[in-house]
């Protein structure tokens, strides 16, 4: 069998573990990024920096692999519907733009008979002054933003006379759930009912960022079986190709809703590089390379500490490890406030 070229288009830490994971595989990969100092050009193959909308180096680009993929879900839907006419982008363009749009997306998740919070489209400041049940919520931009941007929590209806929001933008109101934990699973569609599926992860956010992560969840056996269950089938829906990720809100009274699907490989997902026998990147490669599916088997119990800003340079300066320990230094070369620059997995 000749040598699979894979194409990445974005170049952070999710585009690195995805080269690594296919070099592993004896897969080539070709990274496409804006930014040329993308710590993912470390671990690739071959890097190519240029913009997303650059149609002549798009098909330079195509020209030198044999399939797409991506590592975030911000990329112009026009960039992959191009390529997509050239060479196979999985998981589809189409998936993409519908999770591009927050709105879209809830409809999506809600004709699926699967809970989400209660939401509302906002086009102006004017159209949430009599939605006060809405509220305390959350305004977010329906497309862009991650990590807190684009996004203004509101206590109560005085808020937002305060509020300095650019409504040219759409919005959407979400209703804050009491929470009670956050969780997200994992799954990876090879075909038909055909995939690969993780344990759910428990999650803990700080200022909106991913911190702490760990398996397993403390969860029901009901809720346990609820998320796995609606992630194949989000995943089934969408016909999906590659490597998937359902966030879960669970509230005070154990009831489960849809916070949002990355149609990516997860940071959550990243102890299953140490926890598993074939990691969330492992399985993406396979599934969107047509390479033979691997029944999963968990290894170990494990949690991940995302490492923040100045947090990674302990890390960088030789701190000793545990046999159980393993950190993950992305290579990024500017150490910034609010900046994933590494994580630490520890196994249990």
């Amino acid at each position: 069998m000749s040598e699979i070229t894979l194409g990445i288009l974005g170049g952070g830490q999710l585009g690195s573990m995805l080269s690594i994971a296919a070099k592993k595989l004896n897969i080539k990969t070709i990274v496409y990024c804006n930014d040329q100092e993308a710590p993912a050009r470390n671990f690739c193959s071959e890097f190519i920096h240029a913009k997303y909308d650059d149609n002549d180096k798009i098909y330079d680009f195509a020209k030198k692999v044999d399939v797409v993929t991506f590592e975030f879900e911000n990329i112009p839907f026009k960039t992959l519907n191009e390529l997509n006419k050239l060479k196979p982008v999985l998981p589809k363009p189409s998936i993409n733009r519908l999770i591009q749009h927050r709105l879209a997306e809830k409809d999506f998740i809600n004709k699926l008979n699967i809970r989400t919070t209660r939401y509302v489209k906002i086009e102006s400041k004017e159209d949430m002054l009599p939605l006060e049940d809405f509220l305390p919520g959350i305004l977010k931009t329906t497309t862009m933003g991650y990590d807190g941007k684009g996004q203004y929590p509101i206590k109560n209806i005085r808020e937002i006379e305060t509020l300095k929001i650019d409504f040219n933008k759409e919005y959407i109101l979400e209703k804050l759930v009491k929470l009670k934990k956050e969780i997200s699973v994992i799954i990876t569609r090879y075909k038909n009912n055909k995939y690969e599926i993780y344990e759910p992860i428990e999650n803990t956010h700080e200022n909106q960022i991913l911190r702490h992560s760990k398996i397993p969840a403390e969860i029901s056996e009901k809720i346990f079986k609820q998320s796995k269950e609606w992630a194949i089938s989000i995943a089934e829906e969408l016909k999906y190709v590659g490597t998937l990720c359902v966030e879960f809100f669970i509230d005070r009274n154990d009831n489960l809703y849809v916070n949002e699907i990355a149609p990516r490989v997860h940071n959550s997902g990243h102890l299953t590089i140490n926890a598993f026998n074939v990691s969330q990147f492992e399985n993406h490669v396979r599934a969107v390379c047509s390479l033979k599916q691997i029944e999963l088997k968990k290894l170990s119990n494990a949690e991940m500490i995302n490492l923040i800003g100045n947090q990674i340079i302990p890390y960088r300066e030789n701190l000793r490890l545990n046999d159980n320990q393993f950190f993950f230094d992305y290579l990024k070369k500017e150490i910034k406030e609010k900046r994933k620059m590494g994580h630490l997995t520890i196994l249990k």
